[in-house]
């Protein structure tokens, strides 16, 4: 079943995004509440010197269990859900340190950027200072404390960024990519192109996926990794 929630999220990306938005909304608000790297409460997992408080877990377990009961088909037992989301959570940190090892930074100008453009702090589609204010008092937040754990998620997406950038077809993988859309399209010349570049694009993106994956599991070996499964 663990299998299945993998393979449902390399092969639909608005599956995959919709997770990791439910993953980093977790993240990005208990960790503005606990500090990064400073949790009070109960650890559940820990990447080298990084934690997961069990307050981050439960929060976005409960978040993946609503989504994946509400939107895709098929019985995911609990014990599978909790799975799935400690090993989100532990990537997440894994490609902090990454990041961390890299060199990145995050600019004032970009950072502010990709806050305006969450949807939650606009009004009528522009960034609305006021509802910034507001949604992060409700949630305990100062916007200090909430841009300095958005500049860390930041860094995680940019060190992904590099390794997915890195990722290219082969003119073997290319040319099969279009055999199957003008197979699928030879009815309807005028939507070959288009079918042609997105049937591209789709390949691409799972291979870049599976790319991701397999760099991530090759670090998490050579960090100290503890996850208190008891306490999930």
């Amino acid at each position: 079943m663990i299998k299945l929630m993998r393979d449902a999220s390399h092969n639909y990306p608005w599956l995959l995004k919709s997770i990791m938005g439910i993953i980093a909304i977790a993240f990005v608000i208990t960790m503005g509440w606990w500090g990064f790297g400073e949790q009070t409460g109960t650890v559940v997992a820990s990447v080298g010197d990084l934690t997961v408080s069990h307050d981050e877990f439960r929060r976005a377990y409960e978040n993946t269990y609503r989504f994946y009961k509400d939107k895709v088909p098929g019985d995911f037992k609990d014990e599978t859900i909790k799975q799935f989301v400690v090993e989100q959570l532990i990537d997440n940190r894994t490609w902090l340190i990454v990041a961390k090892n890299m060199g990145l930074t995050v600019a004032d100008d970009d950072l502010r950027d990709v806050i305006m453009q969450i949807p939650d702090f606009q009004k009528n589609g522009t960034f609305d200072p006021e509802v910034y204010q507001r949604l992060l008092a409700a949630n305990h937040l100062t916007p200090a404390l909430f841009e300095a754990m958005e500049a860390k998620e930041v860094l995680s997406n940019k060190a992904r960024m590099i390794i997915r950038d890195a990722v290219a077809l082969t003119p073997a993988e290319i040319a099969e990519a279009q055999t199957l859309t003008l197979r699928q399209t030879e009815s309807d010349p005028a939507k070959t192109a288009a079918a042609k570049d997105r049937a591209i694009q789709d390949v691409l993106f799972q291979k870049q996926q599976r790319a991701l994956q397999a760099y991530t599991e090759a670090l998490k070996t050579s960090l100290p990794i503890t996850i208190h499964r008891e306490l999930l």
